[in-house]
Order: C-alpha cells, then structure tokens, then sequence
C-alpha cells in the first residue's frame, strides 16, 4: 500500500472520527476544523473515559469488532491514554482495517 493510500484512509477515518466526536459531545462539539490528528482527547478536548467508552461505541457501529477497542485501550498504560491523541486512534483503526 503506498504512502497517497495511507493518506487517504487516515484522512477518511479521521473524518469518522470527528463525525463521532460530534455525537459524543453533543451540545459542545469541537469547532470544526479544530480536531487534527495532534489533538489529545483529554487535554484538548476535555473528554473523561465515560466519553472515550461512548466515542468506541460510536466507532465500532461504524468498523465492527475487527477494530477491537477493548483489547487496545488494554493494551496501554493509564499515562499513554491520558495522553492518547486522534491521530493515535486513527492509525490504530487503519492497521486493524488492513
């Protein structure tokens, strides 16, 4: 798969995953524009794991089970997912994807 391929579906999930972040945080969604692949989901966006669990649920009607949510959040540490950014999200959904 080229580097323009790679591209285009990070880009195409990037775009889900703000369309969830929409959802999620409805009432005080992100500006749009505002949510890159650098934002930090806690920092930036103030979301609490509540909102990260939603925000998978979200995400899973969208790419079902071969994503596996549950077993990457595991995977890290408490430290790695208070510092968990989009673009970390992103790359994890386009690996699992493949």
């Amino acid at each position: 798969m080229t580097t323009t391929s790679n591209d285009t579906e990070a880009t195409a999930v990037l775009t889900r995953v703000t369309e969830a972040l929409d959802v999620v945080l409805d009432g005080f969604p992100p500006d749009p524009g505002t949510v890159t692949m650098e934002t930090r989901f806690v920092d930036d966006l103030d979301l609490e794991s509540i909102d990260l669990v939603t925000l998978t649920a979200e995400l899973r009607s969208q790419y079902g089970e071969r994503v596996d949510f549950p077993a990457y959040f595991a995977s890290l540490d408490i430290d790695r997912i208070a510092d968990l950014t989009v673009g970390d999200l992103v790359h994890h959904i386009v690996e699992r994807l493949r």
